[in-house]
């Protein structure tokens, strides 16, 4: 754990714009001649020389001529820079100029690893560059965009311009691709860096950039082969201050040395880096949160922050020689260590499109892509040959869990889709369940009772958003204020105004596929039975069974025990469901099963896939349901083992690569 403090006299370019007069802004006269934007053909603004001073002051812009050569005569270019030395708002500029110079055909396209950052960075350039957020530089962000046809700069998530790929494979609406912010290793960007590779050979006038820090570097050249790298350093180097020893409990730790740092009352801000990871574990398919030590270029990292301050310092809770000991010199891929499952959909889809490769720079982690091939066969995504079948093109097209779009697609079948979009949008939104300050958790739990629907917690869900929109239409007093009604229900007024526009998003998805959009139905016992057979649609690999009657549920996929979430409806409550289907397993938080609603034996028998049952780990609770399933069709054993009787035999006339092999990434 790490805390920056910054000097008060350092701004950042932000503090900067908004510092200024707010005066109409001057057109500079040279003479008789006005100097043209050449993006938009408008004179430029006294603003935008006042702002060219400080861009030529910031350290990337000495790299300026240098790079411009490089990108001229190079497919690929890898930008090698210390953090806050300016490389994610200039280069980007710098490729918008190349091709108005070169009169390239399209655009130029600069991706972040978050959303908010694509729209400050292209809020702060469009200023740079004197033109006009959405028409010349704009950017494309889940559930928000900002651009135009005449935009020549736009900026986006890297999952939105992997999402782009899918129906523009060669994304030919770009001449110059920027990657930003590399060294991070999200699973999207490195999935963008192998497919890129396979894009620039079939497009020769393509450029790629890639922004990255220093550490690097020589991978990624390893990666690309002989290409051109730019270096630009910071001017200052922070001064770290080392613990004497590391902390048992190291947020604690920070607290105290925050309040410490606080009571100088020296002036200027603070920045606490808390140390946590999220883990995948393919085995029982659940996410931990860890916290351990940051790696050697995380700290390094760390210290560039402070790259345009003279007086900063960086407090380190650790000794100085815990760096070389005990920290690994760089942080792991995020695809060897996460859920690979829609990354699997998504390069399945580009197979499609001709590209069986894709080249990692980092192989996925094996365990978790096997799992991923097999969670996608069981939901039907994938055909005999391992290739994606009809059902996992239209999966595909949803900015959705696979799971949560195989549960949506059921709801045509059951006619339950104006609910299950509702539950989609609840479920991908952040949960809207505000933590209850101490002492205000009965509170808190008697408010959210007022939601709680018998039927579980994804029909709480649905009473939760019905009763936020209700709420929303029709105010009844007149001081009404959304952000109040949702404080005094202790539910989070942006998680639902998000779920909201993602609703809206799916709408338009299921609309522009032809997908039917039954009419809501919420309440009725035969609409409880569809949403629940939707639900198990998708998740029939989220069971599990109360195996001692106190809320002990066994996972019927492996041994973990968990309990139910403090924010489920069923917690604290007299009646506890025997067998559950829930939504989210996490061994982050005690082991809890996160939205869970009640199911019965017997619809989980009627709808689960048989090949997928037969591959359950023996148990007692896997026994129950083979009498279940036995009592429901006292011939369907009788009728599998026939089934797959012809099918092995089919198999020996019409041999076929294994299920293993034929669904291996190429």
């Amino acid at each position: 754990m790490e805390f920056l403090t910054f000097s008060p006299e350092n701004h950042c370019f932000s503090e900067l714009l908004e510092g200024s007069d707010g005066d109409e802004e001057e057109i500079l006269v040279c003479g008789e001649d006005l100097e043209l934007n050449p993006f938009d053909g408008l004179p430029y603004s006294s603003r935008y020389y006042r702002l060219m001073k400080e861009r030529e002051e910031l350290p990337i812009w000495k790299e300026k001529s240098t790079f411009m050569e490089s990108l001229l005569h190079n497919q690929i270019v890898i930008v090698s820079g210390d953090a806050k030395t300016g490389k994610s708002t200039q280069v980007p500029q710098w490729c918008a100029e190349h091709c108005v110079a070169v009169q390239a055909r399209g655009a130029v396209v600069c991706t972040q690893v978050l959303g908010p950052a694509a729209v400050a960075l292209a809020l702060r350039v469009a200023d740079q560059m004197d033109v006009s957020l959405g028409h010349e530089v704009g950017y494309c962000v889940p559930l928000e965009s900002c651009c135009s046809p005449d935009t020549i700069l736009r900026y986006c998530t890297d999952e939105m311009l992997q999402r782009e790929m899918m129906s523009t494979p060669l994304l030919t609406s770009y001449g110059v691709i920027v990657l930003d912010d590399v060294h991070q290793r999200t699973v999207a960007t490195d999935a963008l860096l192998g497919l890129l590779k396979d894009v620039l050979a079939a497009r020769a006038e393509l450029r790629l950039v890639i922004l990255t820090a220093p550490h690097m570097c020589s991978s990624l050249q390893g990666f690309c082969g002989g290409v051109p790298v730019i270096r630009a350093r910071g001017r200052h180097r922070a001064q770290a201050v080392f613990s004497c020893s590391t902390h048992s409990h190291p947020f604690l730790a920070a607290l105290r040395l925050l309040l410490d740092i606080h009571h100088t009352k020296e002036r200027g801000d603070i920045v606490i880096f808390l140390a946590c990871e999220q883990v995948y574990n393919p085995r029982i398919r659940a996410d931990s949160v860890l916290t351990q030590p940051i790696s050697q270029s995380q700290a390094e990292v760390h210290k560039q922050i402070l790259g345009m301050s003279p007086s900063g310092k960086i407090f380190c809770l650790y000794p100085e020689e815990f760096t070389y000991k005990e920290m690994k010199p760089q942080i792991p891929a995020k695809i060897q260590e996460s859920n690979l499952t829609s990354l699997v959909l998504f390069l399945k889809r580009m197979d499609i499109a001709g590209f069986a490769h894709c080249d990692f720079i980092s192989s996925p982690a094996p365990e978790s892509l096997m799992q991923a091939l097999e969670d996608l066969d069981y939901l039907a995504a994938l055909d005999n040959n391992g290739n994606l079948s009809e059902f996992g093109i239209i999966m595909s097209e949803f900015p959705l869990d696979p799971q949560l779009s195989k549960s949506l697609l059921a709801s045509c079948e059951f006619e339950c889709v104006d609910e299950m979009l509702t539950i989609a949008a609840m479920l991908t939104a952040p949960s809207c369940f505000l933590q209850a300050p101490p002492g205000t958790e009965e509170i808190a739990r008697s408010r959210w009772r007022r939601f709680s629907h018998p039927a579980g917690d994804h029909c709480t869900l649905i009473n939760v958003f019905n009763a936020f929109r209700a709420a929303t239409a029709n105010p009844t007093p007149p001081d009404f204020s959304t952000e109040k009604w949702c404080r005094d229900s202790f539910l989070s007024s942006s998680a639902l105004s998000m779920a909201e526009m993602i609703r809206a998003e799916l709408v338009e998805i299921m609309k522009r596929i032809e997908l039917p959009i039954s009419e809501p139905d919420f309440g009725s016992e035969e609409n409880l039975l569809s949403i629940k057979k939707a639900l198990l649609s998708g998740y029939f690999m989220h069971i599990a069974r109360d195996v001692d009657g106190s809320g002990n549920y066994l996972m019927l996929t492996h041994k973990q025990v968990a309990q139910l979430h403090p924010f489920s409806s069923y917690y604290n409550t007299k009646r506890i469901p025997e067998w559950v289907l829930f939504y989210e397993f996490s061994i982050s938080e005690g082991n809890s099963i996160r939205v869970v609603s009640e199911i019965s034996p017997h619809l989980f028998a009627e709808l689960v896939p048989q090949y997928y049952f037969s591959n359950l780990p023996p148990s007692e609770s896997k026994d129950i349901l083979q009498e279940v399933i036995n009592h429901l069709a006292p011939g369907s054993a009788t009728k599998e083992e026939q089934r797959t009787a012809n099918d092995s035999k089919e198999n020996e006339e019409s041999p076929q690569t294994p299920t293993e092999q034929r669904c291996v990434i190429q």
